[in-house]
């Protein structure tokens, strides 16, 4: 089987791209390399991935927006499974550069089901995020709920990416499954996260920013606990549903093969607890600048999973004391 996976250089990617090359399958990534963050960090996780399997690990380097050089990588390499993972990541940063959003997260979004609807794919895979859930204030996050009120142009172009797909699953029956993250963390994470954030400057006694407040609670998900819901997603496509009550409109499922689905710990934990757990694992306390919350962010988040759950026969689950502490064990080596 080979497998297609955009942003293989980025933190998900990477580590989807890793778990696959570790079975043994075919993997193609596409990633465009950009600046956002270090890019000696995707250039290291891309290395590994290299000598993991060279033989089975095909990639190049390229936009998503490139719909001929997508197109022909589809036409001459046949990817059977597309995880589109590729995407410009950041509430914040969203405010900043739009633009870049608007290329990546839908030009680009668009090329790839092109590509899959020109190329007789079995499953189209795609990250969503828990920032679809915008204004809402009920928990735990259900896929019920109506999710029309985002409050960042980058959760805007999430749950537009989530209409496209089922757009594309009604007219061409393309199986594809959206998969909303909440607050992913790990080893090789991103250098733009809290969690790598605080583990720096803690590390170099400089303060770490605590927005709202510290009034924040995130339900982390650890990094292993994404790859393993992924993979089990990916080999159970979704169907056409002909009993589907369209009178009955109902957000989380479709009579078209299209499925949504939360990837939570849904066991979510104060942001205060979240710091402490990394200055227990690298035994040294936080200095803390207390400030208001950011535009475009939200107080909490809290996955309901039972959807994931019931369709994969599992649940993510990783404590954050040991995920943290995987995590700062990781940095501590990597920068040495």
């Amino acid at each position: 089987m080979t497998y297609l996976v955009t942003g293989a250089a980025g933190f998900i990617g990477f580590h989807l791209c890793k778990r696959l090359l570790m079975e043994g399958e075919n993997v193609i990534g596409i990633d465009s390399m950009n600046d956002y963050y270090d890019i000696n960090l995707k250039k290291a996780r891309l290395d590994i991935l290299y000598k993991l399997n060279s033989n089975n690990f095909f990639f190049a380097k390229e936009k998503l927006e490139n719909k001929k050089n997508i197109f022909n990588i589809f036409k001459h390499r046949k990817p059977k499974n597309v995880i589109n993972l590729a995407a410009q990541a950041g509430v914040r940063y969203s405010i900043e550069n739009p633009e870049a959003y608007l290329n990546s997260n839908l030009v680009g979004f668009i090329n790839i089901l092109e590509a899959c609807r020109n190329n007789d794919v079995d499953h189209f895979v795609y990250a969503s995020s828990s920032s679809v859930y915008g204004g809402n204030v009920n928990m735990p996050f259900s896929e019920k709920h109506n999710v029309d009120h985002p409050v960042s142009l980058y959760a805007a172009t999430k749950k537009s990416n989530e209409l496209i797909a089922h757009s594309y699953s009604h007219l061409y029956g393309i199986p594809s499954t959206g998969l909303r993250f909440f607050t992913v963390y790990g080893p090789w994470g991103r250098p733009d996260m809290a969690l790598f954030i605080f583990t720096k400057s803690i590390i170099a006694s400089k303060s770490i920013d605590i927005f709202n407040n510290g009034n924040m609670i995130r339900d982390f998900t650890y990094i292993d606990d994404i790859i393993e819901s992924i993979l089990r997603v990916i080999r159970k496509p979704p169907k056409s549903n002909q009993n589907y009550d369209k009178r009955n409109i109902d957000p989380s499922s479709s009579w078209s093969p299209h499925k949504v689905f939360n990837i939570g710990n849904s066991n979510p934990v104060s942001l205060m607890r979240f710091v402490e757990a990394i200055e227990d694992a690298i035994g040294k306390k936080a200095i803390k600048n207390f400030l208001p919350l950011q535009l475009g962010d939200v107080a909490s988040t809290h996955a309901d999973t039972k959807l994931l759950e019931n369709w994969i026969n599992f649940k993510p689950n990783t404590p954050i004391e040991i995920g943290i502490r995987n995590f700062v064990n990781w940095y501590q080596e990597f920068y040495k």
